[in-house]
C-alpha cells in the first residue's frame, strides 16, 4: 500500500468406497441439490470393497475439464442432508448477507468442472456447513453458538458413513467458516480467542475471512483468506447506471456504525475506537461524507465517492474492502495486522492505502497528499476488470473469480491430498 512512512514522520514534526446409508433419503436430498441446479447430478455409490461405477457415465456428466487447469485438481462434494445447509435458505438473507461466501462456493463447486463425483479420486473433499447463514443476535451482537455443534455433526456423520475422513484425520478436507474470527466462532475477540478452533477441525483446510499477519489463535490451523460476500448482481446494477470511471464527488466516504460514546463490551471498545475518532474529527469536515444510518442504495455513494474508508469493526475484515474495489473508490484500510484475500491475484499495495489505527487523526491530510501525488496510478490500477472479478462469487463461477481463487488456492496445497500422499 501506498508508502504514508515520509508524510507520518513530517506531520509528527509539526489495515471432502462410500458406504451409503443416505440411500433412504435420496429423494430428499435430491430435492436439495435442485435448489441450487435445475437437473442435479447424482452421485454414485460405491461399495466399500470395489468401486461399481462407470467411469465414462460420470465423466459424460461432469463439464469438460482441462486436465492441466489447477494441476488437475478435482473436489468431491458431500451429499449431506438439507439440515446442514439448503433447510437454512429459507431465510432470503442467507444467501445474500456479508457471510454468504459459505453459500456461494457450495453452489459454485456443484456445477464446477473441479467437481467430482467419484470420492476417490478427488484431491479435497468439501463439507457444505452453513453455520453463518442464520446466526440469530444476543442484545444486537452477532451469536453463532450453534456452529461447533453443527459442524460437529457433520464430521460425525461423514467419518462414520464414509471412509475418507479417518484416513487423513481430515487434512484433505476444507469447510467454510465465514464469520468474524472465523473458525473459533464467536463474534467476540476474547471469547473466541479461549474458546479457540475446535478440536476436530484442526487438521482441516479453513476458508475463512478472518485472517491477520501476528500469531492468533483463530488462525493456527490451514487457512485461506477469502473475501466476504457481496452481491456481483448488485454491483452490475450500479456500475450500469455509474460506470468506474465516472464523476465522482465525494471526497472521503464512510457509512456504518460509529458510537459517539463507544461501548466496553468484555473490556473492548467497538472499532478500538477507531471509527469513534474518525467521527469526532471529521462529522464536521465537508470533504468527508460519514452517515452512521443504513441505506439500501449506499453502493450509488460508493460509485461517487474518491476514497472510501474501511476501518476494522470487532473483527479487522469488513465488507467495504470489497465493495470499494468492485466499484472504483480507493480502499483506505485502517486495521492493523490485516491479512488481506487472495494477496497472489490481488495487488494490495497498489489499488490501496493503509493507515495505521493510531494515525487515524491525520486522514485528512494522508488523503489529501495521496490526491496530489500518484492518485490517478492507483485508480487506474484499481479498475482492472481482473481485480474486481478476483474478489466477487460468480453464479456461475468464472475463471478468476473468488471462487476459482480459492480453488487455485487449493491447488497449491495438494501436498494435503490423500491422492499425493499415497502416490509417494
Amino acid at each position: 500500500m501506498v508508502e504514508l512512512k515520509k508524510i507520518l514522520s513530517r506531520k509528527n514534526s509539526k489495515g471432502f468406497v462410500v458406504k451409503m446409508r443416505f440411500l433412504h433419503k435420496r429423494s430428499q436430498s435430491e430435492k436439495a441439490n435442485s435448489m441450487f441446479c435445475p437437473n442435479p447430478i447424482k452421485p454414485t455409490s460405491f461399495p466399500l470393497s470395489k468401486p461399481s461405477f462407470s467411469r465414462a457415465l460420470i465423466e459424460s456428466q461432469n463439464p469438460i475439464t482441462h486436465p492441466g487447469l489447477l494441476n488437475g485438481m478435482k473436489v468431491y462434494v458431500y451429499n449431506l442432508p438439507p439440515k446442514y445447509n439448503n433447510d437454512w435458505l429459507k431465510n432470503p438473507r442467507c444467501k445474500n448477507h456479508l457471510f454468504a461466501s459459505e453459500v456461494a462456493i457450495h453452489k459454485a463447486l456443484l456445477t464446477s468442472q473441479f467437481r467430482t463425483l467419484d470420492p476417490t479420486e478427488a484431491d479435497f473433499l468439501f463439507v457444505p456447513v452453513y453455520v453463518s447463514c442464520n446466526f440469530s443476535t444476543v442484545n444486537g451482537f452477532p451469536a453463532i453458538g450453534h456452529a461447533r455443534a453443527l459442524i460437529s455433526s457433520a464430521v460425525q456423520l461423514v467419518s462414520s458413513e464414509y471412509p475418507f475422513w479417518n484416513r487423513s484425520r481430515g487434512s484433505d478436507h476444507v469447510f467454510v467458516a465465514s464469520h468474524d474470527y472465523g473458525a473459533c466462532f464467536h463474534a467476540m475477540e476474547d471469547v473466541a480467542m479461549a474458546d479457540g478452533i475446535p478440536e476436530f477441525m484442526q487438521n482441516s483446510v479453513i476458508l475463512q475471512t478472518f485472517g491477520v499477519k501476528y500469531k492468533h489463535p483463530c488462525q493456527e490451523v490451514e487457512n485461506v483468506v477469502i473475501p466476504p460476500y457481496i452481491s456481483p448482481e448488485n454491483v452490475k446494477s450500479t456500475l450500469a447506471k455509474s460506470p468506474v470511471n465516472g464523476r465522482r464527488d465525494i471526497f472521503a466516504f464512510f457509512r456504518g456504525k460509529m458510537e459517539v460514546h463507544p461501548k466496553n463490551i468484555s473490556g473492548r471498545f467497538y472499532s478500538k475506537k477507531v471509527r469513534t475518532e474518525i467521527l469526532r474529527k471529521y462529522g464536521g469536515d465537508r470533504r468527508f461524507y460519514l452517515k452512521r444510518h443504513r441505506f439500501a442504495g449506499y453502493q450509488s455513494e460508493i460509485v461517487r465517492s474518491v476514497f472510501c474508508l474501511c476501518p476494522l469493526g470487532w473483527a479487522p475484515w469488513s465488507p467495504r474492502l470489497v465493495e470499494s474495489v468492485a466499484l472504483g473508490c480507493v480502499p483506505v484500510i485502517i486495521a492493523d495486522g490485516i491479512q488481506l484475500p487472495f494477496e497472489s491475484a490481488v495487488n494490495w499495495p497498489e489499488i490501496s492505502l493503509t493507515v495505521p489505527e493510531r494515525d487515524v487523526g491525520k486522514l485528512g491530510d494522508i488523503l489529501e497528499h495521496v490526491t496530489k501525488t500518484n492518485l490517478t496510478i492507483i485508480q487506474r490500477n484499481l479498475w482492472d476488470t481482473e481485480t474486481r472479478r478476483a474478489l466477487l462469487y460468480s453464479d456461475p463461477m468464472e475463471e478468476g473469480d473468488a471462487t476459482w481463487q480459492v480453488l487455485n488456492e487449493l491447488s497449491l496445497r495438494l501436498t494435503r491430498s490423500h491422492k499425493s500422499v499415497s502416490s509417494e
